[in-house]
């Protein structure tokens, strides 16, 4: 446990961002499951509700930086692949 005052308050706020980070993370990764579960079900409607939320989660922590660009890219490619073979 650090015993400088300043390194104190450093450890609790980053123990504040961590549990930010991961409830973000889960938050994301939640919303890619309840999309998958959709197209699964072959429910359009509500996959493509359910695509709209995803990718707004995944793009929100993309630009936070839980998560690569490039592995928002991919997430939201991947998405989109499965939404369009259940339109089509």
């Amino acid at each position: 446990m650090p015993n400088i005052k300043s390194a104190i308050k450093r450890a609790k706020k980053s123990e504040l961002n961590r549990l930010h980070n991961q409830s973000m993370k889960s938050a994301m990764r939640t919303s890619i499951k309840t999309f998958n579960a959709k197209v699964e079900q072959k429910d359009v409607e509500g996959a493509k509700a359910a695509f709209i939320t995803a990718v707004k989660k995944v793009d929100k922590a993309a630009s936070k930086g839980l998560i690569h660009k490039n592995k928002a890219a991919r997430e939201k490619s991947r998405m989109a692949k499965k939404l369009n073979e259940i339109i089509a």
